[in-house]
């Protein structure tokens, strides 16, 4: 099992930058290989929507359209951990922000972290 802890999130102003981190850490084992570590974000009462992969194994990233160059992740292989980068936000990013993490094609999830964008 994967467990993952989130931080970085938080109040910032329209236009404002954020850094959220997701470290993932292996609970029932010695190993701590990860294939593939994300982001979804989830706003009041509208629907999860994914917001960027990133792949491990080969070092590829893909975002969701929404993001439109505003997004950008990084990794720490070190500490298995993954970042994301948010600058130019928007109200609309506001939302709860979950991290998953993927080892031998299980995807496991964080509790999520709340950004919000107001001024």
């Amino acid at each position: 099992q994967v467990h993952l802890v989130e931080s970085g999130g938080g109040l910032v102003q329209p236009g404002g930058s954020l850094r959220l981190s997701c470290a993932a850490s292996d609970r029932t084992s010695n190993s701590y290989g990860i294939d593939r570590m994300g982001w979804f974000r989830q706003a009041p009462g509208k629907e999860r929507e994914f917001v960027g992969i990133d792949r491990w194994t080969d070092n590829t990233t893909y975002y969701a359209n929404f993001v439109e160059g505003r997004f950008t992740m990084s990794r720490d292989r070190s500490k298995n951990t993954l970042f994301l980068h948010m600058h130019s936000l928007k109200p609309e990013d506001t939302a709860v922000y979950y991290c998953f993490g993927e080892q031998d094609a299980v995807r496991y999830w964080g509790q999520g972290t709340q950004v919000t964008v107001s001024s």
